[in-house]
């Protein structure tokens, strides 16, 4: 599709979504509600935290698990304090599609909150699957995490894919997670939805495979998130790209996709602009839910089987 046809057919959404609009980054809000804590795929730099070791900044991380019957009271205390939020998000800290919290997630928002934009994160595995129901459910914004589309090259980043009730390792777990993520991909692309790319920069494993995912994707992508690895877990003892190395690559895949530039690795449970965990915290003591604080994510199986 035409670069300019692209925008101006997505213009209605993306002028007031701060993760695809940098002009408007620092001036709307947006809410994560973090519902969805079980994931199917494990990458090497991920690690999930809850409760008291949920002191970070960074993705995969909230203070606690938010049940799909405390969305409404939450979100309307949300709307209430900060009135300027026009997004609602699911972005884990599992995988949004792999949990079916999310689905009853979004039924409560599209009822009883119309007006909010609704959009989710996701590894992309379950995409091809779940397109239409999204769709459905008038979900605007879906952001897929595409780190490599060479099986070779993500077999060092992806430790496993759990996919049709069995665990697939290496080359073979790649492969699947690939295919199904340009699947499904293109299939919500032609459902309508406004899609967003986040590739996470890694020197070591695919600083000079970057910009085969924005050449592979541009005729389905917006715009293109690349951000700079948090060494940690498996990838603890690697290193984040440089400013440079990060300005780079940026450049090199600006002349197939649209770069965006704003991103600051948002938590699962991200609220406003600045006052990330306030509200959350608040909302669970008055609620004398102190038990979700001492949550640990990995006795919340990965599987949902």
């Amino acid at each position: 599709m035409n670069e300019n046809i692209k925008m101006s057919k997505f213009a209605h959404i993306t002028k007031v979504h701060p993760c695809f609009n940098e002009k408007i980054h620092d001036k709307v809000g947006r809410v994560h509600l973090p519902v969805a804590p079980k994931c199917n795929i494990a990458c090497k730099f991920c690690r999930r935290s809850l409760g008291k070791e949920a002191c970070e900044h960074r993705p995969g991380v909230s203070l606690t698990i938010l049940k799909p019957e405390d969305v409404e009271e939450y979100l309307k205390r949300v709307l209430k304090e900060i009135p300027n939020i026009k997004v609602v998000g699911i972005a884990g800290p599992g995988d949004s599609l792999f949990n079916k919290e999310t689905f009853e997630t979004l039924e409560i928002i599209d009822e009883k909150f119309p007006d909010l934009i609704k959009c989710l994160s996701t590894n992309g595995l379950l995409l091809n699957k779940y397109y239409k129901k999204l769709a459905d459910l008038n979900v605007k914004t879906v952001t897929v995490t595409v780190n490599a589309i060479n099986p070779e090259i993500l077999k060092d980043i992806v430790e496993w894919v759990y996919y049709n009730k069995k665990i697939h390792h290496n080359v073979e777990g790649a492969k699947i997670l690939i295919e199904n993520q340009i699947d499904g991909i293109k299939k919500a692309f032609d459902e309508g939805l406004v899609i967003k790319i986040n590739t996470v920069l890694i020197p070591e494993i695919n600083m000079n495979h970057v910009v085969e995912i924005a050449k592979e994707l541009k005729d389905y992508a917006y715009i293109q998130n690349i951000i700079p690895l948090i060494p940690l877990y498996k990838m603890k003892n690697m290193r984040p790209p440089t400013c440079e190395e990060l300005k780079r690559v940026r450049e090199e895949c600006e002349k197939y996709i649209p770069q965006f530039r704003a991103c600051g690795q948002c938590r699962a449970d991200s609220v406003g602009l600045i006052k990330e965990r306030k509200i959350l915290e608040e909302f669970f003591k008055e609620k004398n839910m102190e038990q979700n604080k001492n949550l640990d994510v990995f006795e919340l199986k990965h599987f949902s089987h």
